[in-house]
């Protein structure tokens, strides 16, 4: 428990990254790991990840991450994105891998599948979207407690023009639309940033207890 709160006292959003560090492979696999094993709504996983190394690519995101330069900084930039059509496709693929996984049985399985295929179906495209995003940010959490945990700096961001990055990283197409960004690597020694306290409520504001 220690440990694990002092990594999360250690964490904070980074404000300028060295440019000349970056992560070792198996540091970035236990973030690709982490976000794909993140818990989402019915299981459905409506959310993807990209894992951007290129610093010119990088470079060019940041007039679209309103100039924040920790984008063209750090070692990696990781892009949440919602998959854009979550149909009865969609839904029946999901159920497909949980019998190949798991080995359900159809006749178990077909009355949950059926149901949310129908409750989708009813669904304006706008809270199917919301839905997603809510997924989003759950891998966005996720993904920022192991990067506490790993002692990986990281900056989570919401300020960016989405329809930007989509084009500039050809997400469209492939049926993706980016909502978070996150750059990660390794914090800049003259980020003074990284010495702040962190500014939070105290316990007995921001937590109810009911025994």
């Amino acid at each position: 428990m220690g440990d694990s709160i002092e990594r999360l006292e250690w964490r904070y959003a980074v404000k300028k990254f060295d440019s000349e560090a970056y992560l070792a492979e198996e540091q970035l696999e236990k973030l690709v790991k982490a976000f794909n094993l993140t818990a989402t709504s019915y299981g459905l996983q409506p959310i993807r990840l990209v894992v951007l190394k290129n610093k010119e690519m990088q470079a060019a995101l940041v007039p679209f991450s309103y100039k924040q330069q920790q984008v063209a900084q750090a070692s990696h930039v990781l892009v949440i994105c919602i998959e854009t059509n979550i149909d009865q496709d969609y839904i029946t693929k999901y159920f497909e891998r949980v019998k190949q996984v798991r080995g359900t049985s159809e006749k178990i399985i077909s009355p949950f599948k059926d149901a949310l295929v129908d409750s989708f179906s009813k669904k304006e495209i706008a809270e199917v979207r919301q839905w997603a995003t809510n997924q989003a940010y759950l891998a966005m959490g996720n993904l920022l407690t192991v990067c506490a945990l790993e002692h990986i700096d990281a900056c989570p961001m919401e300020g960016f023009i989405p329809a930007a990055y989509d084009e500039h990283l050809g997400l469209g197409p492939i049926g993706l639309s980016s909502v978070l960004v996150l750059p990660i690597g390794k914090r800049a020694q003259d980020d003074f940033f990284a010495e702040m306290k962190k500014v939070r409520r105290d316990l007995s504001e921001s937590i109810i207890r009911i025994y």
